[in-house]
């Protein structure tokens, strides 16, 4: 039987729709938000280069008695000739002929150019020019959503040409900031554009493949959100269309090409090139983001040789830096602006004195610095997985990784992560191992990895993996997870299974013990598990299963 078209289940489908009306919310409300920062007539059409509607707009960034910044509602012409709606944010009051260093920055997925605003207004009463646009194929842009392809990079040295030409920006003094989708672009651009000096890259991603594909899994919340919205804010391109159809549809004939379409778009890609370019890289990430997981950020991280900085919060996609936006304090944008200074200004602030890697764990707790990734744990504890235990897949066995946006966004706020009633679980459709109690708190730190043997009666499947916290009732919380699928494999023929769980700082309290738990069904995943299929998990002699749990010792 041919298998390389794999239908999703009915399950999926639904999550689909309840992710693209949840996106539609929280775009509308973001753009109304927003909008009231910016003059009524910001949300029409982008006025032509050569007919600017410029307004002046109250910052709270300003010295009393300084003259506020000056904003210009703009057209520039992309990659092409591809119009793209833009803004222009500078000093006001000017003097003389000095040149100015300049910020760039993309907008994210499905937000309106009135994104970076209140951001932008800040930068400017610093002393920088920020020109900020809607990435092709959005809002008022021309163009087809290119999901970062070439003519989205193209697109942001177009943008940069047009500023040196209409603004008193300081060739060489340019930089690139964005969230999400802008964050993306902005790290693709270093790699492309040697003006480029210093990035703020901000719940972004490094590898688009492993961050909506990782473990050979459909991240199929993540995905519908994106695709969804892409389809109510923008125009889709032909391949973005072809190969979200392939992607959903579990089009296994396509895999290697879909592979290589996320390849080009992944900044991780062009590491030698960012490297050789020189522009000095800070990334932000949430632990909990279910969009671009922190395991993308940090390998990347550790990849570059530029200066450097990785910043690692509670959270979900985008929510760490989201008060920002709205002139609230927030610290990922004090440490953007502190970033710029430095890097285009000179500015003697301190930053590239702290230690580079800056981890706020998700139980509370001072902020932990750090020389390097590898430097994060100090130690290592391993669980042994030891006996055999069998599980029919298919069925929710209650463990999962929550839903998207919700479930991390209460770990951040309320410190509310998904929960599981331990010893409840049903053992016929969850693998369960618990270790003993410690009698110590145990500081989890970094990536938890599972080695594990699997047997299968199907040549496909999907498990995903649970670390919980465990307290003295069983009650368990949830510390990270990941998701596995497997094809092609011989039904009775044990395989061995590596798997990496998503990246994370987790105190657990002394008194508690460590679960591992192992099903087959998870509403964040499209799951590949044939009806009627059974799993087998074994240590054997030769190689035993455990689960390794990197720790920071006190």
């Amino acid at each position: 039987m041919n298998h390389s078209r794999t239908p999703p289940r009915a399950s999926t489908a639904i999550t689909a729709i309840t992710a693209i009306t949840a996106i539609t919310a929280v775009v509308t409300a973001s753009a109304v938000v927003l909008a009231g920062t910016a003059p009524a007539h910001a949300a029409g059409p982008a006025t032509p280069a050569a007919h600017t509607t410029a307004v002046t707009a109250e910052s709270s960034g300003t010295a009393s008695g300084a003259t506020a910044p000056s904003i210009r509602f703009v057209t520039i012409s992309g990659h092409g000739g591809t119009k793209l709606a833009a803004n222009v944010v500078a000093p006001g009051g000017r003097d003389g002929g000095r040149r100015l260093p300049l910020v760039v920055l993309p907008t994210s997925w499905s937000v309106p150019q009135v994104e970076y605003l209140v951001q932008a207004q800040k930068l400017a009463s610093a002393g920088y020019v920020v020109v900020s646009y809607n990435s092709r194929g959005f809002w008022q842009s021309g163009g087809r959503i290119e999901v970062a392809g070439p003519r989205d990079v193209a697109d942001a040295s177009k943008v940069i040409d047009w500023a040196l030409r209409h603004t008193p920006a300081d060739p060489r003094k340019i930089g690139m900031a964005g969230i999400s989708y802008g964050a993306g672009i902005s790290l693709l651009a270093s790699a492309f554009d040697r003006r480029i000096k210093a990035v703020v890259a901000m719940s972004g991603w490094a590898d688009l493949v492993d961050s909506i594909y990782s473990g050979r899994t459909q991240h199929s919340q993540a995905s519908a959100l994106l695709v969804g919205s892409g389809y109510l804010t923008g125009r889709p391109s032909a391949d973005l269309q072809r190969y979200m159809e392939a992607f959903f549809t579990s089009d296994l004939s396509r895999e290697s090409e879909m592979i290589a379409w996320g390849r080009k778009r992944s900044p991780s890609t062009y590491v030698s090139r960012i490297n050789a370019n020189g522009a000095a890289i800070m990334l932000g990430n949430a632990w909990g983001d279910s969009i671009f997981p922190p395991n993308q950020y940090a390998d990347f991280y550790d990849r570059l040789t530029v200066p450097k900085r990785l910043e690692l919060r509670p959270g979900d996609h985008a929510t760490p830096e989201a008060t920002g936006l709205l002139g609230l304090p927030n610290d990922v944008w004090r440490n953007c602006r502190r970033w710029l200074d430095h890097h285009l200004k000179g500015a003697d602030n301190g930053i590239d004195r702290e230690q580079p890697v800056r981890l706020t764990p998700r139980t509370g707790g001072r902020g932990e610095g750090y020389p390097s990734w590898r430097a994060v744990p100090s130690g290592t504890r391993k669980i042994p997985l030891a006996g055999t235990r069998r599980i029919s897949a298919g069925l929710d066995s209650g463990a999962n990784g929550g839903l998207i946006f919700l479930s991390s966004a209460l770990d951040q706020f309320a410190k509310a992560p998904p929960e599981v009633a331990v010893p409840l679980l049903p053992r016929a459709h969850a693998a369960v191992w618990q270790s003993r109690p410690y009698p110590g708190r145990q500081r989890v730190r970094g990536t938890v990895t599972l080695r594990t043997t699997v047997t299968s009666t199907r040549a496909r499947g999907t498990v995903i993996a649970h670390l919980y916290d465990v307290g003295p009732l069983g009650r368990g919380k949830l510390i990270t997870h990941a998701p596995f699928t497997f094809h092609g494999k011989r039904p009775g023929r044990p395989f061995p299974v590596h798997l990496e769980l998503f990246s994370t700082a987790y105190d657990v309290p002394a008194g508690h013990r460590l679960a591992l738990v192992v099903d087959t069904v998870d509403s964040l995943y499209i799951e590949h598990n044939p009806d009627g299929a059974r799993l087998t998990f074994s240590s054997p002699a030769g190689n035993p299963s455990y689960v390794s749990v990197p720790l920071r010792r006190p």
